[in-house]
């Protein structure tokens, strides 16, 4: 099977890039290319241009959409373009599927812009004729991960911290290994088209304990204050002094913390059945390969 992944350079897209080529030959799509691989061939593309998407897609089988537009200024309507330029070339080029990755959250009134433009995109994907699985997670721990790599430079560099009230808020982070098993787990499963499934991890915990948890890994013990003060822009400009994650990309994402991202629908556990990594064990092996 010929699979393209869209959005190869990414965190996730490079893990699942590695995984799907050894089975598969793989068109790794992205704007800068990556390095050559055995059964990879990187494919340079703007995808929001309809003819770059055409030949990103032509003479595959199924897509991998990863992409999303964190940090542009208008990333909703940018992702929302790109999202129907794939759906139409995926048409042109008869595939049999496309897998999105997209977000938990549920659908209501006060969802965030990020995890809104993630539900647009899935909903603009699946407007075609190709049939498209959505997955949705929330966290994802792995090493590159922009929340994770806030949190853990969080411990790493406070002592102390007052943190507002989304540390609090539920969360089911899911390692970073597990999410590309779930990916490549689904490619080609027809039971699985036309479906959107959530997929978590082991634990449903708050961004609170995350951090205590990821501290006493580390051998540290910050002193954490929550206030209810702290907005969401001031949270993102506040961590863009205290972590390496841009104002730009921080913003939306904090945003979406204040959502819970919990599974409500496991049905994947039966339809790809893999052992999940535990926070501990996910974390640990971040760590090892940042």
């Amino acid at each position: 099977m010929k699979i393209a992944v869209l959005g190869a350079s990414g965190v996730i897209g490079r893990a699942i890039v590695a995984e799907l080529a050894r089975t598969h030959d793989v068109v790794a799509v992205a704007r800068r290319p990556g390095q050559a691989a055995q059964g990879v061939q990187w494919l340079s593309a703007d995808l929001s241009d309809a003819g770059d998407a055409e030949r990103a897609l032509a003479g595959t089988d199924v897509a991998v959409h990863l992409v999303h537009s964190l940090g542009s200024a208008d990333f909703e309507n940018l992702d929302l373009t790109i999202a129907r330029n794939v759906a139409r070339a995926a048409e042109q080029a008869g595939l049999s599927q496309i897998v999105y990755l997209g977000g938990l959250g549920d659908e209501s009134p006060a969802l965030s812009k990020h995890l809104l433009s993630r539900l647009e995109t899935a909903k603009a994907l699946a407007r075609g004729k190709v049939p498209v699985t959505t997955l949705r997670a929330g966290m994802v721990v792995g090493a590159g991960s922009a929340a994770f790599e806030t949190i853990v430079a969080l411990v790493n560099r406070l002592p102390a911290m007052i943190c507002p009230r989304w540390v609090s808020v539920p969360t089911q982070p899911i390692a970073l290994k597990d999410v590309v098993s779930y990916l490549s787990g689904v490619i080609g499963l027809e039971a699985t088209y036309g479906e959107t499934y959530d997929v978590g991890g082991l634990e449903v915990m708050t961004y609170r304990s995350m951090i205590d948890r990821i501290a006493r890994i580390r051998g540290k013990h910050p002193l954490i204050v929550e206030v209810p003060v702290l907005t969401p822009r001031l949270s993102s400009w506040w961590l863009h002094l205290v972590t390496p994650v841009k104002a730009s990309v921080a913003r939306p994402l904090i945003d979406g913390l204040r959502n819970p991202t919990v599974v409500r629908d496991d049905r994947i556990r039966s339809l790809v059945p893999i052992p999940l990594a535990s926070f501990d064990d996910a974390v640990r092996e971040a760590l090892r390969a940042d």
